[in-house]
């Protein structure tokens, strides 16, 4: 593949994500002012976003690169029980972690039923299904197969991540140490969806891990960091000022602790892939 095609291709890969995140959307807040409850215009947005990128993607696929999805790591769905395990057990191994050893105290926030279940639904279906499979179709699917037909696969891991950690600081106003903090975090995150990818040949077990992490620890039900978050339903308020133990503005994603978490998914990940 030449070098213009690929760049190309990531841009246009990028784009889908930023239309199909914007059409869902505007379809959900459209659905609303016909009294639909808003729990469920949530769903409907988080389904319509993996609906909207998926087809998007496929005719990025069959009309600009000339490949199956199937060749872009976007295959029939289908998952491996071990990547389920390590799905559920990474998020909930940390936030074990912060409850047991980390000083801190539980704040509950005081919610009706109805936004309580806005909470949940906006968490389960848009922030974990729907960020979390179409960002693993572009970045691990899209993007890193494309730098790999082109350089290499050691560069088609890197470079997707690198990019990954970036764009979780654009307009964030952090200050330079969040910052820097959510560029490796961000970075070794996107090494280990990559992996995780690339020794499957497919984008769901990493969708999967990428899935639940969303859910467990930005989803809306338990939010750990060291102020009270009032989208949540319950905030475990850290004492520690230590900004590798809380990871700064980002929260708990940027810290050391999560950042061990990733790097042993990545060993996991890499016993199991001889290529890379």
């Amino acid at each position: 593949m030449k070098t213009r095609k690929m760049i190309l291709s990531i841009i246009l890969s990028l784009l889908v994500l930023v239309v199909a995140q914007i059409l869902s959307q505007l379809i959900a807040s459209i659905v609303i002012l016909v009294k639909v409850p808003s729990f469920v215009t949530n769903i409907i947005a988080g389904i319509l976003y993996v609906v909207f990128a998926y087809y998007l993607l496929k005719l990025l696929c069959e009309k600009y690169i000339k490949g199956d999805m199937s060749d872009y790591n976007i295959p029939a769905f289908k998952i491996e029980l071990r990547w389920v395990a390590v799905a559920v057990l990474l998020p909930l191994i940390i936030t074990v972690f912060y409850i047991l050893f980390v000083p801190g105290s539980f704040e509950q926030n005081v919610l009706d039923f109805k936004s309580k279940l806005d909470l949940l639904s906006a968490g389960i279906f848009f922030t974990g299904l729907g960020a979390g499979i179409v960002e693993e179709m572009v970045f691990r699917g899209i993007m890193m197969r494309v730098i790999e037909k082109r350089f290499s696969k050691k560069i088609a891991v890197i470079v997707p991540s690198v990019l990954f950690g970036f764009v979780h600081i654009i307009g964030m106003g952090f200050n330079f140490l969040s910052c820097a903090l959510v560029l490796i975090a961000g970075t070794m995150v996107g090494i280990m969806f990559s992996l995780i990818a690339s020794e499957t040949n497919s984008i769901w077990n990493s969708a999967i891990v990428h899935v639940f992490w969303n859910i467990i620890i930005i989803g809306g039900i338990l939010w750990i960091g060291i102020e009270y978050n009032e989208s949540s339903m319950f905030s475990y308020v850290l004492d520690s000022k230590s900004i590798f133990l809380t990871g700064g503005e980002f929260g708990i994603e940027s810290s050391i602790v999560a950042v061990i978490g990733y790097v042993l998914v990545c060993v996991i990940a890499r016993a199991e892939h001889k290529e890379i």
